[in-house]
């Protein structure tokens, strides 16, 4: 009974012989997974047999449908629908799936794989304060990992800091030339968010900059390479990568602010790496493997020393690898990293990037140059590419600052929680110091659940006070049902009802709700792999959310403490236990946690 599918399409392919005399490998006998409004558990495609069979496809169903209720030891059950023969599977089927799930707390895990695998996630810019689009790449990435981590892989959480650059210089620019010395400190403001005001402050008087150059008679390609302010950014990079004291001094003071207001927000969400790697340290490393590149005719160098890739014959284009004063840009960098990474895990099967699909070419191009450079851990590399996230009143633009901040978005999430729980009545018998942390708990289950049960490939919208429902598809719904289970079993550990030792096969009769539940709990260790292979936690919300609804008709259709303290009781009590064992087990791969009330 391990393989009811595989038992099915055996006792499929005898019935097929028996009744029409005709010979079918087992690979041909398609079964699916029952519609969900139609009554079964499994349907026999019965249309590509049809000329086998000599029969109509009603006929050969019902035959075969009969068959199978005489002789097979897990179909009870029958109705056909045209073509297809829909299968209601045994009670006895059902009961010894129950007691191999409740026999293990770990049955839903895959075996302990000798592999392990990467995740890189969140990856920020020490010029700016985390946002929105920020949140859907950080709980996407730590939600692949957890999903990994089920499926039997060892998995590291990794980020790489963008510490340097034109970017970077462009906020140390305009604090040298706009703070009067000021810091966050004495501004009382996140280090983060203080080093972003600059980098905003940059962008708006060099627009001015700009505007005064064109009106002067220069173009706009010229411009934006000619104000002062640009042009002293750059000189900044320059003597960054020469090492000059006094600027690296300012690069180190800046980031260290920065690095403090990213500890804040990742302890806020729950968040943390089991590695940082930072671009300054591996920049230098992917400029060495360019220039032996180079010297081995990988690459090609321009009159003006620039090195770079010809793509071109592999579908893509030349690419930039050093500029031509002797700088590096992103690609170079990640070659270094990429390296770098391979060589601290050499056991790493495959390495995740985590990053958003406008940069889909540049990781069509680093995966190549990696193989150029004959790396052979290239094919290795995998982009999870994901949509961007958009507001009701539109995309989010950091160099202007219009963004929906990090910070500001939880703590709106968590007043949103407040008020809607409050309004629902749900916390009227809290003590006020536990409802802090309740709010926190539904606020970010909301939050993350409502980012990533969006297929990572699509872009989304994002309504904060849409996610904070105890309704629908939503984190909160899910909490809320798991709330309502511990309450079940509070309340019959207080009658003193024993749901872990009764003899299931004492039971009569399982009800289609019991069954549902059952064959939906069973099919959790698939849906983890099927995660896994798509690097998709969507996959396992919208399992949870199923599973879920199927408590909830459970708890609306029968009375599970009925005032009977016999097998059915203790039976029901104990299969709303393993669904509560099994939403929190899911919530915890996507990083949510769930209040034991609400």
């Amino acid at each position: 009974m391990e393989n009811v599918l595989d038992q099915l399409k055996e006792e499929i392919k005898i019935a097929f012989n028996e009744l029409f005399n005709y010979e079918c490998d087992i690979e041909n006998i398609s079964i699916d997974v029952t519609p969900k409004n139609f009554e079964g558990f499994y349907t026999l495609v019965i249309f590509p047999h049809l000329k086998s069979l000599k029969s109509k496809p009603e006929d050969a169903g019902d035959k075969i449908g009969k068959y199978l209720i005489s002789n097979s030891t897990v179909v009870s059950d029958y109705n056909v629908v045209k073509g297809f023969l829909n299968l209601d599977l045994s009670d006895s089927y059902f009961k010894f799936l129950f007691n191999k799930m409740k026999k293990s707390k770990d049955w839903w895990k895959s075996q302990k794989k000798d592999n392990e695998v990467m995740v890189e996630f969140s990856s920020p810019n020490t010029n700016k304060p985390l946002h929105l689009g920020h949140l859907r790449n950080i709980f996407l990435g730590d939600s692949v990992s957890k999903i990994f981590e089920a499926y039997g892989y060892k998995a590291h959480k990794v980020q790489i800091i963008n510490d340097r650059g034109i970017h970077i210089c462009k906020s140390m620019v305009a604090w040298k030339n706009f703070s009067n010395g000021k810091t966050p400190e004495s501004e009382k403001i996140k280090g983060d968010k203080f080093v972003g005001n600059y980098y905003v402050k940059f962008e708006t008087e060099n627009q001015k900059q700009i505007k005064k150059l064109i009106e002067e008679g220069y173009s706009e390609d010229d411009a934006l390479k000619s104000t002062p302010l640009m042009k002293e950014a750059i000189n900044l990079l320059q003597l960054w990568e020469n090492k000059d004291g006094e600027t690296i001094e300012l690069w180190n003071k800046m980031n260290g602010w920065v690095y403090n207001g990213f500890e804040s927000t990742y302890k806020s969400i729950n968040i943390n790496f089991d590695k940082n790697y930072y671009e300054s340290d591996t920049y230098l490393l992917g400029k060495k493997n360019v220039e032996k590149g180079l010297k081995n005719g990988l690459f090609y160098q321009k009159n003006d020393g620039s090195i770079w890739v010809d793509l071109i014959d592999e579908g893509l284009d030349n690419k930039i690898l050093i500029r031509s004063d002797g700088t590096s840009v992103y690609m170079t960098q990640d070659i270094g990293t990429a390296i770098k990474r391979f060589e601290d895990f050499p056991k790493i099967e495959k390495q995740i990037y985590t990053v958003g699909n406008e940069q889909d070419y540049h990781f069509k191009v680093l995966f190549k140059v990696l193989k150029k450079l004959n790396y052979k851990w290239a094919d290795e590399c995998y982009h999870l590419s994901y949509g961007m996230v958009d507001l009701p009143d539109g995309k989010m633009k950091s160099r202007e600052g219009k963004v929906v901040d990090a910070d500001d978005l939880v703590n709106h999430m968590i007043e949103t929680a407040k008020t809607r729980t409050s309004d629902l009545g749900k916390v009227d018998d809290f003590d006020i110091e536990n409802l802090d942390e309740l709010y926190r708990i539904i606020a970010l289950g909301a939050l993350k659940y409502f980012l990533l049960k969006v297929d990572p490939k699509k872009k989304m919208l994002f309504n904060p006070d849409e996610s904070i429902d105890f309704n629908g598809n939503t984190g909160p719904f899910i909490q809320y049902t798991y709330a309502r289970i511990k309450s079940i079993l509070r309340r019959a550990n207080k009658l003193e009802i024993s749901y872990n030792n009764f003899d299931i096969n004492k039971i009569k009769e399982l009800s289609i709700h019991h069954k549902k539940i059952i064959n939906h709990l069973n099919s959790f260790p698939d849906i983890i792999k099927t995660s896994a292979k798509t690097h998709s936690p969507s996959s396992i919300c919208q399992y949870v959310f199923d599973l879920s609804k199927l408590f909830n008709s459970f708890y609306q259709h029968e009375k599970i403490i009925d005032g009977n303290n016999n097998e059915t009781t203790s039976f029901k009590i104990a299969l709303s236990d393993l669904t509560a064992l099994t939403i929190i087990q899911s919530l915890e791969l996507l990083g949510i946690d769930v209040p034991e009330r609400m």
